[in-house]
């Protein structure tokens, strides 16, 4: 299956920036010269560059543009961040509600953090998490597919880590970056807050016992129903 074409610009833009075409800090072009240049419409240069900005790539600054993300200081989080274990925790009920759910080869982001091949394909999903039934954080999910095969949608779409668990894998330990941004449109209707809040995003990979990369997460938290606890 051909990957959506925001997803290959996704990737010419992501590379060019490896390439030192763009640096860190430069302003890039406008959304109307980039559909121009990729002869495409602008609603599909936004999905590219707001997967770009959700994954740290990309930084967008009011009433200015969007420029390459210059590094951040990095804090380490001890453990893996399970939303299901963590509501729990809290005395809340968790719930997921699925927005999307589908097979598809890897960008080049992914690639790289799971460690796997242009011909291998990963299962990406979109969930709101919600506690309480109020909706706390929109992730994307990318897993290698052969890791979640023989494992049901409802399953994964619930709790990842349980059914891992339960299939005999044993978790490992788990990178993670956080960092604050503003919501964007689909993020603010998704969640149900205005367009521009204040946004907790956490990057994370997740690592089996063996080692082996199995989750790429980027996620976004509703900044004033969240917050992340931080213990050395």
């Amino acid at each position: 299956m051909q990957e959506p074409i925001y997803v290959q610009i996704h990737n010419q833009i992501k590379q060019a920036i490896a390439e030192n075409k763009w640096h860190i800090g430069q302003r890039i072009p406008s959304e109307r010269t980039l559909a121009q240049q990729f002869e495409v419409s602008r609603m599909t240069i936004r999905q590219a560059i707001q997967t770009l900005v959700d994954e740290g790539i990309l930084q967008r600054k009011v009433g200015s543009g969007t420029y390459i993300a210059s590094q951040k200081v990095q804090e380490k989080m001890t453990g893996t961040t399970s939303f299901t274990d963590i509501m729990i925790a809290q005395g809340k009920k968790p719930a997921s509600k699925l927005v999307s759910y589908y097979f598809a080869d890897p960008s080049l982001s992914e690639q790289e953090q799971l460690k796997v091949a242009a011909d291998q394909k990963i299962l990406r999903m979109e969930r709101i998490r919600l506690a309480d039934e109020v909706p706390i954080c929109f992730d994307i999910t990318s897993i290698p597919a052969e890791i979640v095969a023989g494992i049901s949608r409802a399953e994964v779409v619930k709790s990842l880590y349980h059914a891992l668990e339960k299939k005999g894998y044993s978790l490992g330990h788990a990178s993670q970056t956080v960092s604050a941004m503003l919501s964007s449109e689909k993020v603010s209707e998704l969640l149900k807050i205005k367009k521009g809040s204040s946004i907790l995003r956490l990057r994370q990979v997740t690592m089996l016992s063996d080692g082996r990369p199995f989750e790429y997460v980027r996620s976004q938290y509703v900044g004033d129903r969240f917050e992340f606890y931080l213990e050395r």
